[in-house]
């Protein structure tokens, strides 16, 4: 046991809607006597999933001492709810009055891309975003999509500056996103850590804005590498605020070369 993040409940300020139930992935919050409680600390993973699902603001994240989160534990608790209570709730119902957010929930938007989209630069085309979440903190280190992926660590504003994301650079990858200005950078160098520590990924590539606060992610890449013990190929593509690739080469079109 030691020092984590993990949710807090303010029973004072909550009023037992359960709003917040539905949108924890890992079951770790129920009400009880008319209050949401914290079931056990080892089912919360402290990403905060439900913070924005509470109408009072009874929910914050705090740092104390707890025992760590438990992933083999949360899977054998979730086979003893009822079915009904873990049923995910469709993404049509997800702003229905009682509902959760299903942003964490992770969904395979179909392997049958194409590794390149065709047609002239300019012309619509459809998503080349092959999974979901995509958020660095909340996509669990052993995500199916992981696996054998070329991973890309984006900062989250390329994909307004670059027009062509979904043609040069989504194609075939796995893809985490943020914002290394103002994400926390110790949270997100950790779960990028455990992503290369645990997940079989094949390459990681940084694609950051010309901005020198983007460069923090390629720092933030060279010391998860590093922490992970792991030897992968590590790449950095630059977009100019203007949208050109100013330094490296699109993954897709690296892939295809």
């Amino acid at each position: 046991m030691g020092a984590r993040k993990i949710v807090r409940i303010d029973e004072q300020l909550c009023d037992g809607c359960g709003q917040c139930v539905p949108s924890c992935a890992e079951g770790a919050i129920q009400i009880i006597d008319g209050k949401a409680r914290l079931l056990d600390d080892k089912f919360c993973d402290g990403l905060g999933a439900c913070l924005g699902e509470c109408p009072q603001g009874a929910i914050s994240i705090e740092e104390r001492e707890a025992a760590e989160f438990d992933e083999a534990a949360v899977e054998e608790h979730l086979k003893e709810q009822a079915p009904a209570a873990r049923k995910p709730r469709p993404l049509a119902h997800a702003h229905a009055p009682g509902g959760g957010c299903p942003g964490s929930q992770m969904l395979d938007l179909g392997q049958g891309r194409p590794a390149a989209l065709a047609g002239p630069r300019g012309d619509p085309a459809a998503s080349a975003l092959g999974h979901w979440p995509v958020k660095l903190k909340l996509v669990p280190p052993r995500a199916p999509f992981l696996d054998g992926a070329d991973l890309l660590l984006t900062a989250d504003c390329v994909p307004f500056a670059h027009p062509d994301l979904h043609r040069d650079v989504l194609p075939g990858n796995a893809v985490v996103i943020g914002c290394p200005k103002f994400d926390d950078h110790e949270d997100g160098l950790q779960r990028l850590t455990d992503i290369l520590r645990e997940a079989n990924i094949n390459s990681l590539t940084v694609v950051r804005m010309e901005v020198p606060c983007c460069g923090g992610y390629w720092h933030m890449a060279q010391e998860a590498l590093a922490a992970s013990g792991k030897d992968l190929p590590l790449r950095q593509v630059v977009i100019g605020v203007r949208g050109g690739i100013l330094e490296g080469q699109a993954p897709a079109a690296a892939a295809a070369g």
